[in-house]
């Protein structure tokens, strides 16, 4: 369903030009939704500008508020969940008078900084619909990404290759290990360079595959009740232990909200598209973030028919 932002009373703008029309990620209605507020142009890119919102922590907690970044990309750039994507392609440069560093203003449906002027027309949901999937077709799915990723020798941009604490994550995970899942999710996390360290694009894939690949598949309640233990240990403190932008993408992971090419990844494990396309466009998707990614979603949906396979009650919390 498309909604309209209803148009707020005019203010005074920096760009002294009517606003481009965006579509905006769900994840975003609560701060475009929300009444204007300062933010800062933490990078500016051809394809993307990231603004990062000038909120006072919760109280009690030390944490912003998320989504605590916001992306305005090109209709030809990398659609994050938290995204308000243009018309303008990179070659018509839409962010060529945008400075990193300047002021911003976001909310009343509007994103607006030197240069740049939106405003939030539609809406697109970060949520794809996968099911419902017997486990032999997901087990189906899962082999025709797999051989993919093999082709496409995914496993040579993987960003933390050699590193002991993915496998590890991996196999809790698959076993239904909670606390172990923890731990070494714990020890990945903001661990790599660039806006989106490798352990958190891992630790994306895997949470958003557990989370919707789970709630797919027949039997995936157990992957799909980890998904949100193991989101909650890793959101708690990530805004003091990863980048602004890494840890609102792992809260959209957290919730199941995924970035468009991850959202293809998983709808052609359920055989809602070809793999292959798919899989090539993910691995497309920065240094090494779309290989990260990929990662964390391949061992999600593992995990998957793993605990589908040998379903059993889960652990529960404890005061």
């Amino acid at each position: 369903m498309t909604i309209v932002l209803r148009d707020p009373i005019p203010l005074r703008t920096l760009t002294g030009r009517p606003p481009a029309p965006g579509a905006a990620g769900l994840p975003l209605r609560p701060l475009l939704e929300a009444p204007r507020r300062p933010a800062r142009v933490i990078a500016a890119f051809p394809s993307a500008v990231y603004l990062e919102m000038r909120v006072e922590p919760r109280a009690g907690t030390g944490q912003a508020p998320e989504p605590r970044v916001l992306a305005v990309v090109c209709s030809d750039a990398v659609r994050l969940p938290n995204a308000l994507v243009l018309a303008a392609t990179r070659r018509e440069r839409p962010f060529r008078a945008v400075r990193e560093g300047a002021e911003a203003w976001v909310g009343d449906g509007l994103v607006e900084t030197e240069g740049l002027y939106v405003r939030a027309r539609r809406w697109w949901d970060s949520v794809p619909a996968l099911g419902p999937l017997t486990p032999a077709a997901a087990a189906r799915g899962l082999l025709a990404l797999e051989d993919a990723l093999d082709e496409a020798e995914a496993a040579a941009g993987f960003g933390l290759a050699g590193h002991p604490d993915p496998e590890t994550l991996a196999a809790a995970c698959a076993a239904g290990d909670l606390p172990g899942a923890v731990e070494a999710a714990e020890r990945i996390v903001g661990l790599g360079p660039g806006l989106t360290p490798s352990g958190d694009d891992v630790l994306a894939g895997l949470l958003v595959s557990l989370r919707l690949f789970g709630g797919a598949v027949r039997g995936g309640e157990r992957a799909v009740w980890l998904a949100g233990w193991l989101g909650a240990a890793v959101t708690a403190d990530a805004g003091t232990r990863t980048t602004a932008l890494a840890a609102t993408l792992l809260h959209c992971a957290a919730s199941g909200a995924a970035g468009a090419d991850v959202a293809a990844v998983l709808r052609a494990v359920a055989g809602r598209e070809a793999p292959r396309p798919a899989v090539r466009r993910l691995l497309a998707a920065g240094h090494t973030s779309g290989a990260d990614l990929a990662w964390g979603v391949r061992a999600g949906c593992r995990a998957v028919l793993a605990l589908a396979a040998s379903p059993a009650a889960p652990h529960r919390a404890t005061a």
